[in-house]
């Protein structure tokens, strides 16, 4: 079973990419970035920019700041994802861990073939520790009677979000797309979002569509809280583990958003 320390690590590793975030600035796809001095020298050869005075470290800091914060909230959406995988393998007991992971293939409108995957997968057969595969069982059964649909045949996968504030359509119809394949797959299919930031519309939206929903509360059960759900199915307990390491945790945010601030 992974340590503290290393399920801290899943968490955090995500996050340091934050710390090297440089804006692009329409140059093409460069990995890297623009640098403080790039940028002077592009914007300062532009000389519409130049007049107006865009060519200053300010702005450049602006930009930094735009992307850096959508960076912070994707990285740390890595992070749930990388931690809560090994929640559930370190609880189940998977001798494999690719008992964990659960993807499909699907065919793009160029007729090629696309995999997609989910974060984490509750496969019934899987699953060795007795206690929690009991618990496991009936709280998909429970479930199952809340969304009104069959007991499925091989167990839960999950998509793992730190929050959705997002209405983006597009998204959202992905998402009853997986929701739609995992059920044909023999799945119960489950949002698992480590904040309370989702909109209600979609809380309603993806229960009509017969997927689960679980969201970062403090109270309520295991079919309504994320941490509810860690603690009472899988014996572990998220939220102790999160106010336990939240110096740690807030240390690393802040000097992320110290570096990202900065010109």
């Amino acid at each position: 079973m992974a340590t503290e320390k290393e399920l801290l690590k899943k968490f955090l590793d995500p996050l340091k990419v934050c710390k090297r975030y440089k804006p692009k600035f329409g140059q093409g796809n460069k990995e890297e970035g623009v640098s403080l001095p790039q940028f002077l020298d592009l914007y300062g050869a532009d000389p519409f920019y130049a007049w107006c005075g865009l060519n200053s470290e300010l702005m450049y800091a602006a930009h930094k700041a735009a992307g850096g914060m959508t960076s912070v909230y994707r990285q740390i959406g890595k992070g749930c994802e990388n931690l809560f995988r090994e929640v559930i393998i370190d609880s189940t007991g998977y001798s494999d861990r690719n008992s964990a992971a659960w993807s499909y293939k699907t065919k793009t409108s160029a007729g090629k073939d696309k995999t997609l995957s989910l974060d984490g997968r509750l496969q019934f057969e899987d699953i060795t520790n007795a206690a929690v595969k009991a618990r496991v069982n009936d709280w998909v059964a429970e479930y199952c009677g809340i969304l009104g649909a069959e007991m499925p045949a091989h167990g839960a996968v999950f998509e793992v979000r730190q929050g959705y504030k997002s209405k983006d359509s597009k998204r959202q119809n992905g998402d009853i797309d997986n929701i739609a394949v995992a059920w044909a797959q023999g799945y119960m299919p489950v949002f698992a979002i480590f904040s309370g930031q989702i909109d209600g519309d979609l809380v309603l939206r993806y229960r009509n569509s017969r997927g689960g929903i679980l969201v970062g509360r403090t109270d309520g059960g295991s079919t309504v809280s994320l941490f509810g759900f860690c603690k009472d199915v899988l014996g572990f307990d998220l939220a102790d583990f999160f106010k336990r390491n939240s110096p740690t945790i807030q240390k690393e945010v802040h000097e992320t958003l110290e570096a990202l601030l900065n010109a």
